[in-house]
């Protein structure tokens, strides 16, 4: 008898356990938490990312649009015009900001792209080679590309390092634009006049 009452007692503590929900909120909200801080912290840096990668976007297209509305720049214009840049980017950090502005000349006899000089961080060698896309080379009507083409040419680097950086890592962040000079047929870098010719380098010098 004594045997059956605590055989008894036992299934009924074990009934009790097992329909006991005392605190299944709490681990239930332990089992989320993880998740919910994950989704969380993705949002707002996945909405941060979006904001820097536009303001990257504005710079390199308003360094290259400043510099193409000169006729002859000088280091210190284009010195200025890179810190208009970094305001541009303004809250953000510009420690991680790297911009270089180029003007490249179109050669015609293969519409190859050179650039003719070049300042910023690491700026290219006179002669450089760039890619320019078909769409900004002018042809004539049969077909062949046209003298006297320059572009101005910018490009802008960010490394992005989100606040959750041991999640996500460091994102690296590229924009570049051509545009053409809007004054003259090319922008002059530090000219001893206004006539001088432009430039018209097709090799590495």
């Amino acid at each position: 008898m004594m045997l059956t009452l605590q055989k008894l007692r036992s299934r009924h503590v074990k009934l009790g356990f097992w329909r006991d929900t005392t605190g299944i909120g709490a681990v239930e909200f332990a089992l989320i938490l993880p998740l919910m801080l994950l989704l969380f912290f993705g949002v707002v840096e996945a909405s941060t990312g979006v904001a820097v990668k536009r303001k990257l976007s504005v710079v390199t297209q308003s360094v290259s649009d400043l510099i193409s509305r000169f006729e002859t720049v000088t280091d210190v214009d284009v010195n200025n015009v890179f810190m208009i840049g970094d305001t541009i980017m303004t809250p953000y950090s510009t420690l991680e900001l790297k911009a270089r502005v180029s003007e490249v000349y179109v050669d015609p006899a293969d519409g190859a792209g050179r650039v003719q000089w070049s300042r910023g961080d690491a700026p290219h060698a006179q002669g450089f080679a760039v890619q320019v896309p078909s769409a900004l080379i002018a042809r004539d009507s049969k077909g062949k590309v046209a003298a006297n083409q320059y572009l101005i040419f910018s490009e802008v680097e960010y490394d992005y390092k989100p606040t959750v950086g041991y999640v996500f890592g460091t994102i690296k962040m590229q924009d570049r634009t051509f545009t053409r000079p809007r004054l003259s047929v090319c922008v002059l870098l530090n000219p001893q006049s206004k006539s001088d010719p432009c430039p018209t380098t097709v090799r590495p010098s």
